[in-house]
């Protein structure tokens, strides 16, 4: 008799049981995150607002169909405003009612609940339902747009359940995370997934290093909690990338260790105040790292700096680049701001730079960021007395009037007045432009710039720095044989 039928049995059998225990092995290897719901979903609460605006003003805030209460939307970029405004229902008649709008968390035993400013901006009242469905009407405290976070507070006892705190700053790429909140009104809904990045940084979002996540995020999940394993707060859910209007696998949270920082401040004071070097920066790409004399491309261009602001009184020139600020290394120059705005005006910080292609050390006094932003300087239009366009850029350029450096802000360069076929044209030169700075040579006047543009070297990057309506910046190009 064949013994192949009793071999096929032996041999289904043993893969049976390793397939049994391989699924075994890998359900152990999965987090649960029971506990963790169990434990944190008390503390985590629902966020509605009414806005008492009269019915027939509400067609003209902030676009067709937008509703009273809706957060103010006009701050973010497009790709991300889309996604809050679809969470509204459009084209409808106006309501006085409160609209269901984000998420939020109690963070201390006597009410105080943190959110996104976006879920409360523009609201005449605010109200937190708790998980025992208790409604009751918050106080806001403070908000601070530029971090996107409000501070609220509600009268509810002594004893109402609080999250626990955890460090952003010790997450790490690829470590799993939970996030609770109400999704287009579902209260206490549960994602899970792992940290994507960090430090990352967004368009307008200049004072944010945010955590970027593959957790699935929804409109009302904004202002929720974002925990670690252990049951602790990282960070708050405030914005997703989308083009659909939906989730699409990249959602950014407001790390817990800026959000604790701006808390203490609206606490105290009841708005924010950062740090602010009066600069404008720029990335350096590989061309610029080339043409600054640096090994790989890092650090933070300055472009512009603004007279008599902390940048300009402690030393900071226009072309250096910051390589690191209090001995935190500048990597993109998006982490300058974030390293900045940490600071207390009127405290001392160091400044490495790379100036003359070597590097320097400044002290300098950090001052406060201003409310608005300045206003770039106006253009002015070419005067007469212009060079020959004979040179090897391409470009006509005349002395700078008095009047003109006066309006433009500018202590020297030349004017653009006539761009023509040339490496200047390519780079994007436009009439009205100011040329300051080439090939790291300072520009007075159009006696040096010819001077200095016959002698540009060839197929090396070549750094020029332009001033356009009153913003400062750094390009390269390259010149042939």
């Amino acid at each position: 008799m064949s013994t192949y039928p009793v071999h096929s049995w032996f041999v289904a059998l043993v893969g049976a049981v390793l397939l049994s225990w391989q699924t075994a092995a890998t359900a152990r290897s999965l987090p649960d995150f029971t506990e963790l719901v169990e434990e944190a979903s008390p503390a985590v609460v629902n966020i509605s607002t009414r806005q008492n605006a009269d019915p027939r003003a509400a067609g003209m805030q902030g676009g067709p169909g937008m509703q009273p209460g809706m957060p103010d939307l006009e701050g973010l970029p497009p790709i991300f405003r889309e996604f809050f405004e679809r969470g509204f229902p459009q084209g409808q008649a106006p309501q006085r009612q409160a609209q269901s709008l984000g998420s939020g968390f109690i963070i201390s035993a006597d009410g105080y609940v943190l959110t996104n400013n976006h879920v409360v901006a523009g609201a005449d009242e605010i109200f937190v339902r708790l998980t025992d469905r208790r409604e009751l009407s918050a106080e806001l405290i403070g908000a601070d747009p530029r971090s996107d976070l409000a501070l609220l507070k509600i009268e509810a006892g002594e004893d109402l359940p609080v999250v626990r705190m955890g460090r952003s700053a010790d997450l790490k790429a690829g470590e799993w995370v939970v996030a609770i909140g109400s999704p287009f009104g579902f209260d206490h809904s549960v994602t899970a997934g792992i940290v994507s990045a960090k430090g990352r940084a967004l368009p307008n979002e200049s004072y944010v290093p945010f955590i970027q996540t593959d957790v699935a995020i929804n409109p009302g999940n904004s202002g929720g909690p974002l925990f670690n394993l252990d049951g602790e707060v990282v960070g708050i859910n405030s914005q997703i990338f989308t083009r659909s209007g939906g989730f699409m696998g990249l959602s950014f949270s407001i790390p817990v260790d800026v959000a604790m920082d701006v808390v203490e401040q609206l606490k105290r004071d009841g708005t924010v105040r950062r740090g602010w070097l009066g600069v404008v920066i720029q990335e350096v790409n590989k061309d610029l790292a080339e043409s600054f004399g640096l090994p790989k491309p890092a650090g933070a261009l300055v472009a512009q700096v603004m007279p008599g602001g902390p940048g300009d009184e402690g030393g900071l020139q226009v072309g250096d680049v910051i390589l690191s600020f209090n001995d935190e290394e500048i990597v993109m120059s998006s982490d300058l701001p974030h390293a900045v705005g940490r600071v207390r005006p009127g405290e001392t910080a160091t400044v490495t730079v790379m100036r003359d292609k070597e590097r320097q050390k400044l002290e300098m006094k950090i001052g406060a960021l201003p409310e608005e932003d300045q206003a770039a300087m106006p253009g002015s239009q070419p005067q007469s007395g212009s060079s020959a366009a004979d040179n090897r850029l391409g470009v006509v350029v005349r002395d700078l009037t008095a009047e003109q450096k006066q309006n433009l802000d500018v202590q020297e360069g030349v004017m653009v007045a006539e761009v023509r076929q040339g490496p200047g044209a390519m780079v994007g030169l436009r009439p009205g432009d100011v040329i300051t700075n080439l090939d790291n040579e300072r520009i007075d006047t159009v006696k040096t710039f010819q001077q200095v543009v016959k002698d540009l070297p060839s197929n090396r990057s070549i750094s020029m720095r332009v001033v356009r309506q009153g913003r400062a910046s750094y390009i390269t190009f390259r010149l042939g044989q």
